[in-house]
């Protein structure tokens, strides 16, 4: 049911044809690929021969084929099932739409006559290819049949115990369970969270029933809901793989999980909460292979760059990044670390948790049941004689002065504080109990930093701007905005990921008078922004006008006096 072009060439004769392959190097990937048994294509990239994207690029031209960006594709998730998981794993590819009465198929290597022959068999649809590539496909499976896998082993379990909604399973059974379903139900949601790019899985129990919640962009989006009878053998499992006290539910506990899911290392943090419904767990998903040690990907415009270098080629003094919770500042921390990081450099941290280990980096994990807090662990880190010194956060007054003498006495010092923007942080050290000339001493710079959601390039919409809008904005004329709308691709949010803006605040000698006369926050904010600071409202309206966010970001990212 296929024209039968694909079949006529071998994908090393394309190569060659194409340019892109000698018949030497031909000869010994054929000689690798006999040897490991592997795909050509995949022999090829291993070796070094040609990156995956020449090989699509040579296959599109020669064989007249579409090559899509599955990133940015609009895939049905009816027509993604309509085919067995193991079909698509198996040859990777993945069915993306119906188009006068042809199955549009995205695939890593289309040559391959047995994947047609199969889908098409399934289907009994004429299978037209396109092109994309192997990582794509194995990302999109995932997405698209994570929830089908869940559902699968949530039924299996229910068959397993026999329960109805409102049977219980009897405690003694549900502490030895590892059973297969239990076992698949516990991965599966948490494979469901990986494949749909979750920060945190929240599985909450309720009168009736369990909610799996995933925070998406910073947003919470509910996924399934698992009978209360059967929430047990779940939250046990997962208690047990994260070296938790299975036999405690009266009191809050941590754990944690180290697995490699689809090739990458993750690390879990397990954190469970009594309710008067249950225990509610919260899981961190924190993914060390694919962290960002480029400050490039971080949001900073060229202008802002400048400024961090100059904080950065500071020998001593105290850089501090600020936000609420979940702004992205242990990321910008840990980048500016990776910058640091030299040979002749020794970089002690104090962290709690520690959230991703870092070659060449002496890391130290905060332990209060055994005395080891910030404030103690500063003090032994300054008799290791380091250079730089990172601190998870500055959360009390003496973790304050240990960190301000630190940078006065010629050492480096990196940390995070909450506060509302880049400005106040210099009252609020005051308020904790720094004297005002110790701070004008000791601090080299801030960064305010935040996080707002991208909006889905699939299914974006435009507009014309209100006078609210404009008055937002404090522009009389304004271009066409963009708002979200919601499709599959980002789970009818309107959102797929997101952007993090900064203001860069550098002390001069006019900032440290101030501070040292004790003027306030107001007043700080405005000179700052006379030496060059680009406020969080500035950054975000620009995002605005460019089309990558909404105006409802903006108001929920920054504040209304900006």
């Amino acid at each position: 049911m296929t024209d039968g072009r694909f079949t006529k060439k071998k994908l090393g004769e394309i190569l060659i044809e194409a340019g892109k392959l000698t018949s030497v190097e031909l000869e010994k990937a054929l000689m690798e690929q006999a040897r490991t048994r592997k795909l050509l294509g995949e022999v090829l990239v291993e070796l070094h021969l040609l990156t995956e994207n020449e090989i699509l690029d040579a296959l599109a031209e020669q064989l007249s084929l579409d090559k899509i960006d599955l990133e940015r594709e609009f895939i049905n998730p009816e027509v993604a099932r309509c085919i067995p998981r193991e079909v698509a794993k198996k040859y990777k590819l993945i069915p993306i739409r119906e188009s006068n009465n042809k199955l549009i198929v995205a695939m890593s290597d289309p040559l391959n006559i047995f994947a047609v022959d199969d889908v098409t068999f399934i289907t009994r649809k004429v299978i037209q290819p396109c092109l994309a590539s192997s990582n794509a496909i194995e990302k999109a499976i995932e997405h698209y049949f994570s929830k089908q896998t869940t559902d699968k082993a949530l039924e299996d379990l229910k068959n397993e115990y026999k329960v109805d909604l409102d049977d219980k399973i009897d405690q003694d059974v549900i502490i030895e369970v590892q059973s297969a379903p239990a076992v698949r139900l516990t991965n599966s949601i948490i494979n469901q969270g990986i494949s749909n790019n979750a920060s945190d899985i929240h599985i909450e129990p309720f009168k009736n029933n369990v909610k799996v919640r995933y925070r998406v962009d910073g947003t919470l989006v509910e996924s399934m809901e698992i009978p209360k009878s059967l929430y047990s053998a779940v939250s046990t499992r997962i208690k047990i793989i994260a070296g938790m006290n299975i036999a405690e539910k009266r009191i809050p506990l941590d754990g944690r999980i180290e697995m490699t899911v689809n090739g990458n290392s993750y690390d879990f943090r397990v954190s469970s909460l009594p309710t008067v419904f249950g225990e509610k767990i919260v899981i961190r998903i924190l993914n060390g292979d694919s962290f960002l040690f480029n400050r490039s990907g971080l949001g900073f415009t060229e202008y802002e760059n400048t400024l961090v270098d100059s904080i950065l080629n500071s020998p001593y003094g105290i850089i501090l990044l600020t936000g609420p919770t979940g702004s992205g500042k242990s990321t910008t921390l840990y980048t500016m670390l990776q910058e640091l990081n030299t040979s002749d450099k020794n970089i002690v941290t104090v962290e709690d948790p520690v959230e991703y280990t870092l070659h060449g980096i002496n890391q130290v994990q905060v332990n209060k049941k055994a005395g080891l807090t910030f404030a103690s662990s500063l003090r032994s880190i300054l008799r290791q004689d380091p250079d730089v010194i990172m601190i998870g956060e500055i959360r009390d007054e003496e973790t304050a002065h240990i960190a301000v003498r630190a940078a006065i006495t010629g050492h480096l010092v990196l940390s995070t504080l909450h506060t509302n923007d880049a400005p106040s942080t210099l009252a609020r050290l005051v308020d904790m109990g720094v004297e005002s000339y110790l701070v004008a001493e000791s601090i080299v710079g801030i960064i305010g930093q935040r996080l707002l959601r991208r909006l889905c390039p699939l299914c974006k919409q435009e507009y014309e701007p209100g006078e609210g809008e404009k008055k937002i904005l404090k522009q009389k004329d304004l271009p066409k905005l963009y708002r979200a709308v919601g499709c599959p691709s980002c789970h009818y949010t309107g959102y797929k990921g997101r952007h993090a803006i900064h203001e860069v605040l550098i002390l001069n000698s006019k900032l440290r008078t101030l501070i040292e006369k004790g003027t306030n926050a107001e007043e700080l904010r405005g000179m700052a922004l006379e030496n060059g600071m680009v406020p969080l409202y500035e950054n975000c309206k620009q995002l605005v006008l460019k089309g990558v966010t909404t105006i409802n970001e903006m108001v929920k990212t920054v504040y209304a006096r900006d």
